[in-house]
């Protein structure tokens, strides 16, 4: 919910700034910048302290910069308690992958999509909670350049005078955001009560470093992995962010109807990501990562054949936020199978994804601006489709023959020990 909550409170944002849209667009990359540096951080931190101690720390200090952020009357001070934000959700993110495999290992492919599933849960429900708390003041979102432009220079004078640091004039957004900060901070109160059980956590922890487990090429995997996310979350990111402009302007759909075809995409995401906590007891994450590959790379193969078809484009885009689904959660499952993850390694690839969800979709905005009359977002999403369907088999064939290998070996010392001395001989 904080991190979704961001979208529809942005133009409220910019009113308590004064500022327009365009000229705070430096926020996102604050928030950004934030998370790649909270995701490094906590990689290292991770290893080195106990990890419901940080967990727990990390969601106060989510919690103070959200009752914060309504407070700030200036962009740079806006800005940067955007990236104090960004840098405590990077812990988080990376910290809380982490403490589900020190937690269960490889055996908690149920729970990291459970864990997945609450973040697409709480994106869904963001938007309606920012609505409701609003009420009327969420018209201030059809306001158009010019009325926020005389408005700024209506309120010029007034804002020389204003403090950098202020209650807001709405106080709906102080509402909204103070309602998610506080849910943060009760949270954190559980993990700090976690925190206190030092004896069951140690000897979680002294089990789970006894099953710890290295593969002969875990820096290849790993580089791969970082490479797969890049493209997954970049074109997860790219579709659901330009689908309703690409319904819009390429296929001719009224703006009511794009705008449900960006909510079934959403839809149906976390639809699966629920329903993957099921498929996770029954299927291994391997089988669940090819499942997923198949199904985006044929939904986005109709989706750049049928580029026009309305009927088509609803049908494809459905399946493709269903197959997009669960492949992050399996990922980080199928690759503790064959080697442990510590802090350092989980945030290795959490910033793949993240630069991911930096790069490709700015890069296609820049693309679509010069071929207007080319569907750039679907040739991306094929694209990255095609890469990870290539990608997956070349990871697995990586972690498996080293295993293979020493597998072989074993049995075969195991065959000589059980021989009589002279047929060894």
């Amino acid at each position: 919910m904080s991190v979704a909550i961001l979208g529809p409170t942005f133009q409220d944002l910019a009113d308590n700034v004064n500022r327009n849209i365009s000229s705070l667009s430096l926020i996102f990359v604050g928030r950004a910048t934030g998370f790649l540096c909270g995701s490094m951080m906590g990689g290292v931190l991770f290893d080195h302290m106990n990890q419901f101690f940080l967990l727990g720390a990390s969601m106060v200090a989510t919690a103070v910069s959200l009752y914060l952020i309504p407070f700030c009357k200036t962009a740079v001070l806006l800005i940067t308690a955007m990236s104090v934000f960004g840098a405590s959700v990077g812990v988080v993110d990376t910290g809380a992958n982490v403490l589900i495999l020190a937690l269960w290992g490889d055996k908690g492919a149920p729970h990291m999509q459970a864990l997945h599933f609450s973040f697409a849960l709480g994106a869904v429900l963001a938007p309606p909670l920012a609505k409701l708390a609003w009420g009327t003041a969420a018209s201030a979102q059809n306001h158009t350049e010019s009325d926020f432009n005389s408005l700024v220079l209506n309120r010029s004078s007034k804002a020389a005078s204003d403090s950098v640091f202020a209650v807001p004039d709405d106080m709906n957004l102080l509402w909204t955001y103070a309602s998610i900060g506080t849910y943060a901070l009760v949270v954190s109160f559980f993990l700090f009560g976690l925190f206190c059980k030092k004896h069951s956590r140690q000897e979680k922890s002294a089990a789970s470093a006894q099953g710890a487990r290295r593969a002969k090429y875990h820096r290849a995997l790993l580089c791969l992995l970082f490479l797969f996310f890049f493209f997954y979350v970049g074109a997860e990111v790219t579709y659901g962010s330009y689908v309703f402009s690409f319904a819009t302007t390429h296929v001719g759909m009224e703006e009511s109807e794009a705008a449900g075809l960006n909510s079934i995409f959403w839809g149906t995401f976390a639809a699966c990501r629920g329903l993957a906590i099921i498929f996770a007891t029954v299927l291994r994450p391997g089988t669940m990562i090819v499942l997923s590959n198949i199904g985006s790379l044929a939904s986005s193969f109709f989706l750049v054949l049928f580029d026009k078809n309305s009927l088509c484009l609803w049908i494809a885009t459905s399946v493709y936020g269903a197959s997009m689904a669960t492949t992050f959660p399996s990922g980080i499952s199928w690759i503790e199978q064959y080697t442990t993850l510590t802090g350092k390694s989980a945030a290795f690839f959490v910033i793949g994804a993240s630069l991911g969800d930096m790069a490709i979709p700015a890069v296609i905005g820049i693309l679509q601006e010069h071929y207007p009359d080319l569907p750039v977002v679907l040739y991306t999403c094929l694209g990255s489709a095609i890469f990870t369907a290539v990608l997956f088999p070349v990871m697995y064939k990586l972690a498996t023959l080293p295993l293979q290998r020493q597998r072989k070996g074993r049995q075969k010392i195991e065959d000589q020990k059980a021989l009589p001395t002279s047929s060894r001989l």
